[in-house]
């Protein structure tokens, strides 16, 4: 668990694939201890990753260029990526950029799950 004040980060295990509980503001002031949070995962349990992105109050670029990083290392190291509870209110950035297009989303867990189990 990693918590700033403003960034609160926590991790389980579901189905044997890592899931990041991410909860506050995802910017310039949090961008360092996101990034190591989501490192030490990828280190800790492999490619496969799933982010849960329902706490989320504000997503800036450059936190969408790390979780972009995180889906190309995770696919790129054969594992499955997924971000999971996106409010379109807090991470209006994905949508600005078009990558809301090309990003794998699911409104749920169980969805996600699902989709790496077909895969």
């Amino acid at each position: 668990m990693s918590n700033n004040g403003l960034l609160s980060l926590s991790s389980t295990m579901a189905g044997g694939i890592v899931v990041i509980h991410i909860s506050g503001v995802l910017d310039a002031t949090t961008r360092e201890q996101f990034s190591d949070f989501l490192d030490a995962a990828a280190d800790d349990h492999g490619p496969d990753m799933i982010l849960d992105l329902g706490g989320v109050t504000f997503m800036d670029s450059r936190a969408l260029g790390l979780i972009v990083h995180h889906w190309q290392r995770s696919t790129g190291d054969g594992g499955d990526f997924a971000l999971v509870s996106v409010q379109y209110p807090n991470s209006k950035v994905m949508w600005v950029t078009g990558l809301s297009e090309r990003l794998p989303l699911f409104d749920t867990l169980d969805e996600a799950l699902a989709a790496f189990a077909a895969s």
